[in-house]
């Protein structure tokens, strides 16, 4: 394993020995403006790539011009650099752009069980549904089907809810392993398939068939705590993560086996953050050490290991932990990394392949 909080290694090209492919590299960091608790929740790319947005503690959606961060200066603080700031009525913890709508309207779920959209253009919301019983939205994903848009959310009250964002008409309610343990997460196949990936706090990651939600058609049962992500790595492969300190790499396509389970970051009770850049067959989490680890589907080791900057909290410790991080999808050969972390700074690495 490579373990450095400084400069990324690249590890022998012996082909049975992990080795990283991309000479990523740190590129920008964003400060906090916020003198209270601001970690980052969430971090979401647009379709096109070029539009980043932050969500978190803080009440705010925070959109970006990727190219205007990039080359930007570690004194740099956030105020300098966003292009529209939201105002919440509550915490967030998920965003996702609406495919069908590039880059104008961002879908949010809060700590108050709502899940709303808003025009980014115009920072108001168009949008609304609150349907969890007040329970905290953990998780918002869509797809787009037969040229329609279904929503899904995922929440402390044991269910999802798939829903059409055009009127709010609620389309189905799932309650996977009886409807007991909290939804940490949903997200439908990118690639256009009819699965539904669900990760659960009773420890299984469920998938659904939505074309009958009757019951799962796989059952992912291997982690020995909550699953806090379930995450296509392709149609037939999904990546999960838990807090049992392990990413685990499904094949659902010869019976749900585990191809690999991916160890080395520290998580044990935060949501870290877990994205999947498919054209690279990378994986990245955090971690409750305040480093990012970069996996390879191929190894489960970490083949890139980077610690984030930052200060300490007021009171002159390190508690900081990685809270968020995200792949921008939209580039074959040139790979991007956004990371946030539980202090409200936001970090981007990038890089070309080797």
């Amino acid at each position: 394993m490579i373990s450095s909080s400084s400069s990324p290694t690249t590890m022998d090209r012996d082909n049975n020995i992990p080795r990283f492919d991309w000479d990523l590299s740190f590129s920008a960091l964003v400060s906090s403006p916020s003198t209270g608790t601001d970690a980052i929740g969430a971090i979401e790319f647009d379709p096109s790539g070029e539009i980043l947005a932050t969500g978190g503690i803080a009440r705010k959606i925070r959109i970006y011009r990727l190219n205007s961060l990039l080359g930007t200066s570690r004194d740099d603080d956030d105020d300098d650099h966003v292009e529209r700031c939201i105002c919440t009525p509550a915490k967030l913890s998920s965003l996702k752009w609406r495919p069908d709508l590039t880059g104008r309207v961002i879908g949010s779920g809060d700590y108050d069980g709502v899940v709303s959209e808003y025009d980014v253009e115009k920072g108001v919301p168009v949008f609304e549904r609150d349907e969890h019983g007040g329970r905290k939205i953990w998780s918002v994903d869509y797809t787009l089907r037969s040229g329609s848009v279904l929503g899904a959310s995922g929440s402390d009250d044991g269910t999802v809810q798939m829903w059409d964002p055009r009127n709010g008409g609620l389309d189905k309610t799932v309650r996977p392993g009886g409807g007991t343990a909290a939804i940490c997460s949903v997200e439908f196949d990118p690639f256009g398939g009819n699965f539904l990936a669900v990760g659960c706090a009773d420890r299984n990651a469920y998938v659904y068939d939505v074309r009958r939600l009757v019951d799962p058609i796989f059952v992912l049962d291997g982690h020995t705590k909550t699953v806090t992500y379930a995450r296509f790595m392709d149609q037939h492969t999904i990546v999960t993560g838990s807090t049992d300190g392990s990413l685990k790499l499904w094949d659902i396509a010869n019976g749900q086996r585990v191809v690999r389970t991916f160890r080395g970051h520290v998580n044990s009770r935060n949501f870290v953050g877990l994205s999947v850049w498919r054209h690279g067959g990378l994986v990245v989490s955090g971690s409750e050490n305040n480093e990012v680890f970069v996996y390879d589907k191929r190894w489960g080791e970490p083949v890139w290991v980077r610690g984030l900057g930052g200060q300490t909290d007021r009171f002159g410790s390190d508690r900081r932990f990685v809270s968020s991080v995200c792949w921008r999808q939209a580039d074959e050969d040139w790979c991007t990394l956004v990371a946030g972390g539980s202090d409200g700074v936001l970090e981007i690495f990038s890089g070309i392949r080797n």
